[in-house]
Order: structure tokens, then C-alpha cells, then sequence
């Protein structure tokens, strides 16, 4: 009886606590910016916060801290958070909060990075669109779509246009899922930073300066990325010139990379399409700079690369990899640097790099290529290359879990 009276008990909370949920109905006009950072502090869990039909000029960031709070607009197209005037705030909007729901409106010209999520357990990204209307400019913000360090992040059927680091960026979070996106015109196009448990699909990338990219990075705090599925996507076409400012990590990706694989463990790449890259279509390198992270690995380690149909690519690469171009090297569809050995704290390590390459099909010559540079040491010069076109050995590499976001 008391288990009878208990289990009541929280039906009629649940309840009543749906019953008390409110919608905070905000509309453009010269008093929309105080109303809507009024309703995002004063919200309260299960609340929502819709946006009307119109553009909202706004002069400041907003954020929001309150957990189950739903931020709705009435389609990208539709309600438009508009920040060409912003003279305040680092990012377009910040949250700090859990099991957030963002949809359906979109965030423009940002000064800084667009919508940030920081620190949270559930968050939800679903129609929402976030562009630098000017294209791609280095003074455009980093971020697109940012959530770091969180888990159960689904970013799924929203547009990303302008970022001078990357589109859709999920760093040091874990169990992600990123789908049925159209990400272009980005310095990166979706990046997975030090992640743990990833599945990228359905996404078309085209018309960034790279396509997809998942890597680590020294001296973070979560470190050791690993589990990320990257399959049934289209990457196309990302031959953007790189317009990151100076100094930027993803500086150093070139222009017409359509995947890269970097310093990151067990990643899956398969029965995507991907073609007329002009850098090289699928790019598995190690870390190239210098660290003293000592629990840091730099080297792509457990990659499987299979079941993808390549066009044209590495037919004029650029940046670190024209040497090549330049001495007649042919850049195959898969390009691997061979590095198995790397240094850290002057100690030379090794490890084993495992990396499957099989049945891909290319437009130009029916089977999928596969060059190995020869470099051992990671971040050697590629004018030490001896490329070998050999494909590694067909070791059984085990596929990560499907991602699941818990309700």
C-alpha cells in the first residue's frame, strides 16, 4: 500500500508540475531583448521560451542557466535572433544548463562564437540556424553550434554557415550524435575534439576548407578521444581557402581536405560519398607539433576506412601537402603519413597503428586508392616521404556501439 501511495504521490507531481509549465511568448519589437533575457533568467524548469515570427535585433549576449527549459522559434527562416548590433558578450547565446532544447529559429552575426553550451548533461540542437551572413571572414566568430564538455548532445537538421574555426564543434564531450545537417562555407565544417562515443551521419559538408574532422589535442582535460562513426555523409567540394585568423590550430588544415583523421582511437569511416577535394579526400595524420602532455598519444590509432564511394580528389593540394603535388606525387583517396613512432618530453614512444582500408570504389578508377607516405616520426617533413602504395593489412578492428541519447 505504501509502495501503491508513494508511486501516486509522483504521478500527481509529474503532474502537477506539467500543469505549471509556462510559455514565455516573446515577440520582436524595441522591448524583445529585455523580455527575452528576462524569460532565460526567470524561467523555471520545464518552461518554454517561444519565439515569435520576425527578426530580434540585439545588442548584447544572452544565457540561460535553468535545467528542461525549451527555447522555440517558429523555423530558421522564420524567427531570427539578429546580433549585427551586439557590442556585448563573447558568444551569441550561452548555456549553462541541462536537458536544454534549442529549435527551430535561427542566431545571426554573432561577434563571437554563435551558441555555446558548456558543462551540461542533454542538449539538444534541432532546426536551428547559425550563419555570418558576409561568408567566410577570419573576423567572423570561431563556433558555430559549440556544446563542450557535455554529454547526450544530439545536433541533428540545422545549417551552420561562416565559422572561422568550425561549424559544429563537440569538444571533450561524450555520447554525441550529429546528423542530417547541412554545414558550408566553414573552416571546418563538424569537428570531434577529444570525444568520447560519436555518430556523424547523414550530414552534408560542401564548400568548407574541411569536410569532417576528428582528432585530439594535447593539454586538454579530457584527453584519449576515441568510438566515433562517421558514415553516410556527403562531403563534397570543401576547397574553401582557409580564412582562420593567425595562430589557430585549425589553421593548419588545408584547403580541399575532405576528411581528417587525427590522433584519435577507433574511428569508423564508411558508406559515406566523398569527391572533388582538391587536398586529398580522406587524410589520417598524426599530431605534427610539439607537446609535453605525457598522457597524450598523437598518432590516429584502430582506424577503419571501408564501403566508400570516392570521386575525384588530391588532384591540387595545398598548404603542407603541395610539396607533393609538386613533385609529382599522386594523393591517393585514402593518405595515411605511415607515423608510428613520436616524442614526447625528448623520449621517442611507439605504438600500433592499426588501419583498415577496404572495399571503397572510386569514379576514377573503380577501387579506392590508398598511399602510404612512409614518414615514421610524427611531424617529420614530407620531404622525407618514401610512398608506398601497399593498403595495411585487413586486421579485424571492432565497430564502436550505436549512440543512444537517453531520454
Amino acid at each position: 500500500m505504501r509502495f501503491a501511495a508513494a508511486a501516486l504521490g509522483a504521478i500527481i507531481f509529474a503532474v502537477a508540475g506539467a500543469a505549471e509549465a509556462r510559455t514565455w511568448r516573446i515577440r520582436p519589437g524595441p522591448q524583445a531583448e529585455q523580455q527575452l533575457q528576462t524569460a532565460l533568467i526567470e524561467a523555471e524548469p520545464g518552461d518554454t521560451v517561444q519565439l515569435g515570427r520576425g527578426r530580434f535585433e540585439l545588442t548584447a549576449g544572452l544565457s540561460l542557466d535553468v535545467d528542461r527549459v525549451t527555447i522555440r522559434g517558429e523555423g530558421e527562416g522564420r524567427s531570427i535572433l539578429s546580433f549585427d548590433g551586439q557590442r556585448r558578450g563573447a558568444e551569441g547565446l550561452l548555456v549553462t544548463a541541462s536537458d536544454v532544447v534549442l529549435r527551430d529559429f535561427a542566431v545571426e552575426n554573432t561577434r563571437g562564437d554563435g551558441i555555446k553550451v558548456r558543462d551540461c548533461d542533454g542538449i539538444t540542437f534541432r532546426g536551428v540556424r547559425m550563419e555570418w551572413t558576409r561568408g567566410p571572414n577570419p573576423e567572423n566568430g570561431a563556433y558555430g553550434l559549440y556544446p563542450v564538455n557535455c554529454a547526450n548532445v544530439m545536433i541533428r537538421d540545422s545549417i551552420v554557415r561562416g565559422a572561422s574555426d568550425a561549424g559544429i564543434y563537440v569538444g571533450q564531450s561524450r555520447n554525441i550524435i550529429v546528423r542530417d545537417n547541412l554545414i558550408e562555407y566553414n573552416v571546418a565544417g563538424i569537428e570531434i575534439e577529444n570525444s568520447f562515443g560519436a555518430d556523424v551521419f547523414g550530414n552534408t559538408t560542401t564548400n568548407n576548407t574541411g569536410g569532417i574532422l576528428v582528432f585530439d589535442l594535447p593539454g586538454v582535460p579530457q584527453s584519449g578521444g576515441h568510438s566515433t562513426r562517421v558514415f553516410g555523409n556527403t562531403i563534397v567540394n570543401n576547397n574553401t581557402p582557409n580564412f582562420s585568423p593567425p595562430g589557430n590550430i585549425v589553421g593548419m588544415v588545408p584547403a580541399g581536405t575532405g576528411v581528417l583523421i587525427m590522433a584519435s582511437r577507433n574511428v569508423h569511416l564508411f558508406d559515406n560519398e566523398i569527391g572533388d577535394n582538391a587536398t586529398g579526400n580522406v587524410i589520417v595524420f598524426a599530431y605534427p607539433n610539439p607537446f609535453t602532455d605525457t598522457n597524450y598519444n598523437p598518432l590516429p590509432r584502430d582506424v577503419v576506412i571501408r564501403n566508400n564511394s570516392f570521386g575525384n580528389g588530391g588532384y591540387a593540394p595545398t598548404g603542407l601537402l603541395a610539396p607533393l603535388g609538386q613533385a609529382g606525387i599522386a594523393i591517393a583517396d585514402v593518405l595515411w603519413d605511415g607515423a608510428t613512432i613520436y616524442s614526447v618530453g625528448g623520449a621517442a614512444r611507439t605504438d600500433i597503428v592499426r588501419l583498415v582500408v577496404r572495399d571503397n570504389q572510386s569514379t576514377r578508377s573503380g577501387q579506392g586508392s590508398f598511399l602510404s607516405l612512409g614518414v615514421p616520426v610524427a611531424g617529420s617533413p614530407f620531404t622525407e616521404a618514401a610512398p608506398d602504395p601497399t593498403p595495411p593489412p585487413l586486421l579485424d578492428v571492432e565497430e564502436p556501439e550505436e549512440i543512444r541519447i537517453r531520454n
